[in-house]
């Protein structure tokens, strides 16, 4: 891999390598900067609440994103150069303008408000640009191009011939040693969370944070779960916490309080940042109209009462910190865009939105939704030290990204080094899959490649 690419072009590099967005869905990273665009943006902002990978990037891998950062600026021909954090972030914002001015790079180092969901894209976007992203549509559409930190760092190591066959991610929440981690892709979560000794025998998980990651309570399901290219921190926390419990309500009820208790109080709506950025999502309507589904059997009807659903970006503000009745918002769009694309309906865009005066006003700062959520005493937990892991064997997922799965290329019994390509791409939106440790194939399907380690001649 290394030697390959040592001729390669940065494209070619970032497409060998498997880069994909590391703190999203994981678009592939090769085809997002074929892109042309005025401003690029590196986003080191950390959405979610209490996790620290990023930041522990920002602190210990400075020169790497700003090489990073300067070669995707080359790439899509952008001359305004920014690396966004939260002001807060002091030590990071310090080791990157040192990085800055060591490079003597026209980087910005842009510093936002510590609030939630400022990471999210759009709403970063806006913070950079004072520019709104049409409704579904992409910073492209305004001039910019984001990545994420993370992606960033592993944009500068395909530069050094490196395949992305590891990740950094926190381990954090009701353990006795919170962790930083670099892992093997593949490598099992249950390995990565007894290092940091839960303090309860029976425990659920977040994978990612406490507002819009994945929530497992069973053992069992834990089992089967890997550290793949997207994941960024595990969250441990006590089964009966009211964060826990809160998202095993079922939908059935969730749409019986949404009709029964909803005050239309626009809290909601409100604080929502898709609507403060000028996108049509208004929540507490939905809630208002939940009552009549059954009763709308003309499409036309239906979108009009539900298709701002498709608006929401499932952030968790409408439910986890606007609604003074405990209802959940957040659930009900998510309800209602599944039956939009059951439907096959789809809500005309608007191109053209304007944020609300009131943007700056409404956010949500980040400590009051760490106390809302319960989360207050997690909050001085600190990793300053990378612990790494060898597992014994990974299961590596070919779908680890938006678009096709890789298509594996190996078979079992076949002897890898770490590093080499095992699956390729499946199709034109899609991205190479490496091995994450030295050993031998042990099962490999269109779904899992599965290596157990050993040292290989």
């Amino acid at each position: 891999m290394e030697e390959e690419q040592k001729s390669m072009g940065t494209l070619e590099a970032i497409m060998a390598a498997g880069v994909v967005g590391a703190g999203g869905a994981g678009f592939p990273t090769h085809i997002k900067l074929k892109a042309k665009a005025d401003t690029f943006i590196v986003n080191a902002v950390e959405c979610e609440p209490l996790i620290g990978a990023d930041k522990f990037c920002c602190r210990e891998d400075s020169d790497r994103i700003v090489k990073g950062t300067l070669a995707v600026a080359k790439l899509i021909g952008a001359k305004h150069l920014v690396i966004a954090l939260k002001r807060t972030y002091t030590a990071e914002i310090e080791a990157l303008q040192k990085a800055v001015d060591q490079a003597k790079a026209p980087i910005e180092i842009f510093q936002t408000e510590p609030f939630y969901p400022a990471g999210d894209e759009q709403t970063l976007v806006y913070c950079v640009t004072q520019r709104s992203i049409p409704e579904g549509g992409l910073p492209l559409d305004v001039g910019a191009v984001v990545d994420n930190v993370g992606t960033v760092l592993n944009i500068a190591r395909a530069m050094e011939g490196k395949a992305v066959t590891h990740k950094r991610l926190s381990v954090i929440g009701e353990v006795e040693k919170p962790l930083m981690l670099e892992v093997p892709i593949g490598t099992n979560i249950l390995d990565c969370i007894r290092p940091a000794k839960p303090k309860d025998q029976e425990y659920a998980v977040i994978l990612g944070g406490p507002m819009m990651g994945r929530i497992i309570t069973d053992p069992k399901a834990m089992a089967k779960e890997v550290v793949t290219k997207t994941l960024g921190n595990l969250f441990v926390l006590p089964k009966d916490h009211a964060l826990i419990r809160h998202h095993e309500i079922p939908i059935e009820r969730v749409q019986k309080k949404a009709m029964a208790a909803c005050i239309q109080c626009r809290m909601c709506t409100d604080l929502c940042p898709r609507f403060l950025i000028g996108h049509r999502m208004e929540p507490h309507r939905i809630m208002r109209n939940a009552f009549k589904e059954k009763m709308l059997e003309d499409d036309a009807m239906y979108l009009k009462a539900f298709g701002e659903a498709a608006n929401c970006c499932d952030c968790g503000v409408c439910e986890m910190f606007s609604c003074p009745m405990g209802l959940s918002p957040k659930r009900m769009n998510q309800y209602f865009k599944g039956k939009l694309r059951e439907k096959h309906l789809a809500l005309e865009k608007n191109k053209d939105p304007k944020a609300k005066a009131t943007i700056d006003e409404r956010r949500v700062p980040t400590q009051r939704l760490i106390s809302r959520l319960g989360l207050s005493v997690y909050s001085g937990q600190h990793l300053s030290a990378l612990m790494t892991i060898e597992p014994a064997n990974v299961r590596i997922p070919l779908r680890m990204h938006i678009g096709a799965p890789a298509q594996k290329i190996v078979a079992v019994g076949d002897k890898l080094h770490c590093g080499d390509l095992i699956a390729k791409m499946g199709g034109k939106v899609s991205a190479n899959i490496h091995s994450s440790i030295d050993g031998t194939v042990t099962a490999a399907d269109k779904d899992l490649i599965e290596i157990e380690r050993g040292a290989i001649q």
